[in-house]
């Protein structure tokens, strides 16, 4: 946490700013308050990660700030500063919540950072901490679920640092990675949780509906607009919002959220008042977005724009050690809410086979697969209730490239023929929409004729 924000209450000028001094060179944002008064008023007004507080002070003793702050919604980590013969009021002061003491005159500046780097380990454990019952609340998976597998350690850590920050993100991994659960995590490790997360994507909505959706309309703008309506960046407002799938935006409203993110206000759709945006955005998708800059079907500023903080999701086969982790808890879940039998997990043999597929659907495919699996089985899933494509061992293309293209085809052609050719159905069942399903069967050259019986 080299970018925290630490508070130091003293009444010694000359070591009040010694203390300042050694922190700024640190790397640490340092505010000063001269007493326990002055800084009262501090920690009500701004969020603070670490005091440094001297014991004994006018006005306000350094034992009665801590006290005061205790109420405090987020109330920050304590260190106090004590002078020699003192240090049995220290010890109390630690014993009702204190993180420890330090004793002045400063023996040397490594012990005042070897301290504060302690106090600043201890206050993102307890975040981390904080963040999991709040997932937990939320319906979701539990966090060390979401970030497991070597190829998620990166991701954790981005997340952790972009979190308590209001900074744009955008998002890049293929559909099924859990692009709008990482941005979940994002808003509920951040200042803004308790302010609402809502999510859209863009996809989803008909290119004559999106900006309604994303900045609401007035009464009479369109026909069948009987009355006012908030768009979506009212109603994130204070919160997040996650727009996902954003390649898919027109380009008229690619230039109205451009402004949003410049200017950070817009107006309702038909209407002339300009309402304040403050809310995060969280953007996601499954291309590669600086590839549609430069075919020339993503503005270019609007990708920048979007591309301050960007966090890269890997795809299920580069994270196969994740899968028994994943494996049991959608058995568990999808037990629990089937209510038909308890599944007692799944048999070494089926594992090795889940282990070998390339998951082109990646851990949305992976859930569908267990739930399939939960309702035939009898007991343990075992490889005759895994579907045929994972089963089958047909001769791929030697390279990467080639392998992950004709397993994505593979899937895609079984699932049309599953559903005759209907692609509104084969986009549902795969997990995409409509119009990704349409890109990709051009993209990987798949002529297939939809049947509309």
């Amino acid at each position: 946490m080299s970018s925290a924000t630490i508070l130091i209450v003293e009444d010694d000028a000359v070591f009040r700013e010694l203390l300042s001094t050694i922190l700024d060179k640190a790397g640490y944002t340092v505010a000063a308050a001269v007493d326990g008064g002055e800084g009262l008023r501090r920690i009500q007004r701004e969020r603070y990660d670490l005091v440094l507080c001297d014991l004994k002070m006018p006005v306000r003793s350094g034992l009665d700030l801590f006290r005061a702050t205790r109420s405090e919604a987020q109330a920050p980590l304590f260190i106090f500063i004590t002078a020699f013969g003192r240090v049995d009021e220290a010890v109390a002061a630690i014993k009702e919540g204190a993180f420890d003491f330090l004793s002045k005159p400063l023996k040397d500046p490594a012990s005042l950072l070897a301290i504060v780097q302690r106090a600043l380990e201890q206050v993102k454990l307890e975040r981390l901490t904080a963040s999991l019952q709040e997932i937990e609340k939320a319906g979701l998976p539990p966090e060390d679920l979401i970030f497991c597998g070597r190829a998620m350690e990166q991701v954790r850590k981005l997340v952790q640092d972009v979190a308590r920050t209001s900074a744009t993100v955008l998002l890049h991994g293929e559909s099924g990675t859990g692009k709008e659960l990482i941005a979940r995590m994002v808003h509920l490790a951040s200042p803004r949780k308790s302010a609402a997360f809502i999510p859209l994507n863009c996809a989803a909505i008909p290119e004559n509906l999106l900006e309604s959706e994303l900045f609401g309309h007035e009464r009479g703008a369109f026909t069948g607009a009987v009355q006012a309506r908030q768009g979506k960046f009212e109603l994130a407002q204070g919160g997040t919002i996650f727009l996902d799938e954003i390649g898919e935006m027109p380009a008229l409203l690619q230039a109205k959220l451009l402004r949003v993110l410049q200017e950070r206000v817009f107006e309702r759709l038909g209407g002339t008042l300009q309402i304040k945006a403050d809310v995060r955005v969280i953007a996601a998708s499954n291309r590669d977005l600086a590839t549609e800059v430069a075919g020339k079907r993503f503005r270019e500023d609007l990708y920048y724009r979007l591309n301050v903080f960007p966090i890269s999701l890997p795809p299920l086969r580069e994270r196969l050690d994740a899968i028994p982790g994943l494996v049991r808890h959608f058995c568990a879940r999808f037990s629990a809410a089937s209510g038909l039998r308890r599944a007692a997990g799944i048999s070494a043999e089926a594992m090795k086979i889940l282990q070998r597929y390339s998951w082109p659907g990646n851990v949305r495919e992976l859930q569908n697969v267990i739930e399939r699996g939960v309702i035939l089985s009898r007991g343990e899933i075992t490889s005759a209730e895994l579907p045929a494509e994972l089963l089958a061992r047909r001769p791929l293309p030697d390279d990467g490239t080639g392998i992950l293209k004709h397993r994505e085809k593979e899937t895609i052609l079984a699932t049309l023929q599953q559903f005759k050719g209907n692609r509104r159905q084969t986009a549902a069942a795969l997990g995409i929409s409509l119009r990704t399903l349409q890109y990709r069967l051009k993209e990987l050259d798949l002529l297939v004729k939809e049947d509309r019986n």
